[in-house]
């Protein structure tokens, strides 16, 4: 369920509303608030902390362009795996797809732990988890395979001009 965090900004977005958590001026977590987990009002934040107005800057220049690309300093919290497939996500240019095969073979692992680490990804859309598929189609999407999440990550492929 939807826990209150320490936002530095929430904003609307043409996927949802999106929480933003900046710490030391770098990018730690961007959250969906998901309809099935939020138990109470979402209230739109924002911050005029450079760091976080230049992620939102960034976030709006993607949803106003789906070949944006982020520049942004991160610091997703993982284990050490985890941030090795978060930094080969990094790498996946707007508008192209890797299979989550493509990427266990890059990291000599199995597609299972890719995904996992995916499902946890700490800043979906700045690192694109949604540009992992399937090798038989779209995959899921934050845990799930059908529903809300898949809507998202169908939409964000669309944006990018991907058809699969």
């Amino acid at each position: 369920m939807y826990t209150k965090r320490e936002y530095q900004a929430v904003i609307a977005s043409p996927v949802g509303l999106l929480g933003i958590c900046v710490s030391k001026n770098r990018v730690t977590r961007v959250d969906f608030f998901w309809k099935d987990e939020i138990d109470e009002p979402v209230i739109l934040l924002q911050s005029t902390s450079p760091s976080v107005q230049q992620a939102v800057e960034q976030l709006d220049c993607y949803f106003n362009d789906g070949s944006a690309s982020f520049s942004l300093p991160l610091k997703p919290i993982g284990t050490p795996f985890q941030c090795r497939v978060w930094d080969a996500l990094s790498r996946i240019a707007p508008g192209e797809v890797r299979t989550y095969g493509d990427i266990a073979r890059e990291l000599k692992t199995s597609p299972r732990a890719v995904g996992n680490a995916c499902r946890v990804n700490p800043l979906p859309i700045i690192v694109p988890c949604h540009r992992i598929v399937a090798a038989g189609g779209i995959g899921g999407f934050s845990g799930r395979r059908e529903g809300e999440r898949l809507d998202v990550k169908s939409w964000l492929l669309a944006h990018e001009s991907v058809t699969l």
